[in-house]
């Protein structure tokens, strides 16, 4: 009976094919992800945003310092050391004999397969004169020759061979080790030992150790937990953050700490050299004691961003540190707003009152600062300083100026070209240019809401609102306004200046700042097309007829108080039905904060869910979107905005901040929350805000009709098809019984 033989590779043949695959497998997908990209593409498209990007902080920093990496070469030439050790590999094993091969006797005979027996004696006859070990033959092919002619004219070898393959008969199943047998010799025991050993017991654990380590320690966004919870503790502490003391919070963060973060560096000069800054600043309380926002490493923080705001110069040892802190600054305000959003979950969640919520300012004011921090702005600067060549002097030039009221980017592109150079007088040809250029790049976002199923939103309802973002650049918008406005000139030569005069201010109006398009939304509603008749109390219609038009919140309030006259008719009537009344009021009562328990959790769960994949959405995409022109940021930042939805009048948020990093040309997003608790018309704003440009947001407004949500009606077809089959049920046990009764009658008569 044949039997199993395990035998370790002598020859080495085996582990060859191994080792080749295992290589393989480690040095393709490591070449396709590890291998250095071009650095020659990168100097092309540095050469190509020059003339807009060339006074950029991180522009001369990375032409000053090119990357000068050794890590590249090092990635090439252990990646090529690895091709060319699985190229060898690839040449033994090319080069090995085959072993295991089908016993076939007409190939050892050289013969083709069915020849004849007296063919086969013949060969057999010249092959031994050749190989006979008496004639100084081979004894080995020989032997093979031998075995091959027994096979095909014995007839017990032909069965054998013909069944089993093999002319002696079945054989035992041999398995090779794809290992050399001197790693189980017992000479090399002890060294064999030691390398498993270091291996199994030394590296594995330090390698999986320091990776527990390290994911312990930070979040799923590469932020150190301990960061979170101080920004956890100090945003539910105070619920309206001012900028100062979001900048005092925001320097807090571990990471600014050597302690925990080792890329983070205290200097025996900061003792002098921070005090001598704050001196400078003024206006830095030091007296408070709330470690660890007062630590000598949260102050240095503090302080090199209040320098950075109101672009002071630092002395060059501060210089390094700066920059650090800024690279983090932008990751960390995001951090901070999940914080605050996830403290507004809970708090929507949470049965007890205590509990507050963070405001809506609060969360606004991190996106505002990360807006200054990328652009080196204090919180109240014209977003003109912006711009390359446009210095405090000179800016009094141009927001003071008798004819032209300039007090945003949009304002200085909507200016006729004549306009703007006279306006800009005082800067040289050349820096005019570049100021155009730079103007020309910065982005111009359009807004297009739309709700979906806007007709059939009812209570506690699943709302979706798709927001299509379209992005182009000031110059391109600016060349369609123009070109739009000199058709129209065309026709009209008699009073051209008052025809530019209105259609200049035509795209001037449409970008207006969040202050003027607040004023005219509120004058909007005045003229909002009526409600029918038969909807309104006749009160109102005798005032509608009268006045001709009525603000809605003026009949909210007469509504409210039509309510509270008649409730109080009904006590002066019947104190018993008061009270009746107030029963029931108060199981309403109850009911509805059931009702807004269960719509709160949902909510819970909606905006977790949303978060979850919003992550996942933007780690199969590319973050690579426009580079931000910023004069004094260290390091170049992508162009990132923040939507959401928020009840300016209730300062409440609706939706979440959906962080939209993947904005090139076109992105449709879909915001979605739960309608409100009870029917009406809700006015909510749609909130697009930048997280690198100051005075680009986007504003516009969302009205919701909420319905009541339709009963379920009695005979719902789910309830008639039960009632038929008990029905049916009924039917069928009444004819049984009738059945049964005619049998009897039958078993009487007989």
């Amino acid at each position: 009976m044949a039997g199993q033989q395990f035998q370790y590779d002598d020859s080495g043949n085996t582990f060859f094919y191994f080792l080749t695959s295992f290589v393989g497998l480690i040095v393709i997908p490591a070449t396709y992800y590890l291998w250095p990209r071009d650095q020659h593409a990168e100097q092309i498209r540095l050469k190509n945003i020059r003339n807009v990007y060339g006074r950029c902080l991180w522009y001369r920093l990375r032409l000053l310092k090119p990357q000068q990496n050794i890590i590249p070469t090092v990635k090439k030439i252990i990646l090529l050391a690895g091709w060319a050790l699985f190229l060898f590999l690839a040449y033994k094993v090319s080069k090995t004999d085959r072993e295991y091969q089908e016993y076939n006797p007409y190939e050892v005979l050289h013969l083709d397969p069915g020849a004849s027996i007296s063919e086969i004696k013949k060969q057999y006859r010249a092959l031994s004169l050749k190989y006979h070990p008496d004639k100084g033959g081979d004894e080995v092919m020989f032997m093979r020759i031998a075995k091959a002619y027994a096979a095909l004219t014995d007839e017990e070898s032909r069965k054998n061979w013909e069944e089993f393959g093999n002319p002696d008969g079945p054989q035992a199943t041999s398995f090779g080790i794809a290992l050399p047998a001197w790693i189980v010799d017992q000479k090399n025991s002890i060294l064999v030992l030691l390398v498993y050993g270091l291996a199994f017991m030394v590296i594995l654990p330090v390698v999986v150790g320091s990776w527990w380590y390290r994911s312990i320690r930070y979040s799923g966004d590469q932020i150190l937990i301990r960061t979170t919870q101080i920004y956890t503790y100090f945003v539910y502490k105070t619920r309206n953050m001012d900028m100062k003391r979001l900048i005092m919070v925001l320097a807090g963060a571990s990471e600014f700490d050597p302690q925990y973060n080792k890329d983070a560096t205290s200097r025996p000069a900061d003792n002098v050299q921070i005090p001598q800054l704050i001196r400078e600043i003024g206006g830095i309380n030091l007296k408070k004691n709330e470690p660890p926002l007062t630590c000598p490493y949260s102050l240095k923080a503090r302080v090199l961003l209040l320098t950075h705001l109101a672009r002071m110069k630092v002395p060059d040892t501060l210089e390094e540190d700066q920059q650090f802190i800024l690279k983090k600054s932008p990751a960390l305000l995001q951090e901070m707003i999940n914080v605050i959003c996830q403290l507004i979950i809970m708090a929507r969640s949470r049965e007890e009152r205590e509990f507050r919520a963070p405001s809506l300012g609060s969360l606004e004011n991190c996106m505002k600062l990360s807006q200054m921090t990328v652009q080196g702005l204090q919180q109240f600067k014209s977003p003109l300083l912006q711009l390359p060549h446009i210095e405090e002097d000179n800016l009094r030039r141009v927001s003071n100026h008798k004819k032209y009221k300039i007090k945003s980017i949009q304002d200085l592109v909507s200016l006729k070209g004549s306009d703007r150079r006279n306006l800009l007088h005082f800067l040289e040809d050349k820096k005019y240019d570049e100021v155009m250029a730079v103007l020309g790049s910065f982005p111009y976002v359009t807004m297009d809401i739309k709700p979906q199923d806007s007709n059939n939103i009812t209570v506690g309802s699943l709302v979706t609102v798709l927001v299509t973002l379209t992005r182009q650049t000031m110059a391109e918008v600016f060349e369609k306004e123009q070109s739009i406005c000199s058709a129209e000139e065309q026709p009209a030569e008699d009073g051209q200046g008052d025809s530019n005069k209105v259609k200049s201010k035509g795209w001037q109006q449409k970008n207006k700042g969040t202050k003027k398009a607040s004023k005219s939304k509120k004058k909007k509603p005045l003229k909002k097309k009526p409600v029918p008749p038969s909807l309104q109390p006749p009160k109102q219609q005798k005032q509608k007829q009268a006045n001709g038009e009525v603000v809605v919140k003026e009949e909210e309030e007469e509504i409210s108080d039509k309510g509270s006259e008649s409730e109080e008719e009904e006590t002066n009537r019947d104190s018993q039905s008061e009270k009746d009344d107030g029963s029931d009021r108060e199981s309403d009562r109850e009911q509805d904060e059931k009702q807004n328990k269960d719509d709160e959790a949902e909510w819970q769960e909606l905006q977790q869910s949303i978060q979850r994949k919003e992550r996942a959405l933007l780690e199969t995409k590319s973050k690579i979107t426009h580079p931000v022109y910023s004069l004094f940021f260290p390091e170049e930042k992508q162009e990132w905005w923040w939507l959401y939805i928020a009840d300016r009048k209730e300062q409440m948020l609706i939706c979440m901040p959906y962080h939209v990093c993947t904005l090139k040309d076109k992105e449709e997003v879909e915001l979605k929350f739960p309608a409100p608790g009870k029917p009406g018309n809700y006015q909510y704003t749609v909130y697009l805000r930048s997280d690198s440009y100051m005075g680009l947001d986007q504003i516009k407004p969302l009205k919701l009709e909420v319905h009541e949500a339709k009963p379920v009606p009695e005979n719902h077809p789910q309830w008639d098809t039960a009632i038929e089959g008990d029905e049916d049920q009924e039917d069928s046990e009444g004819f049984e019984d009738s059945f049964e009764e005619e049998e009897e009658e039958e078993e009487d008569d007989d």
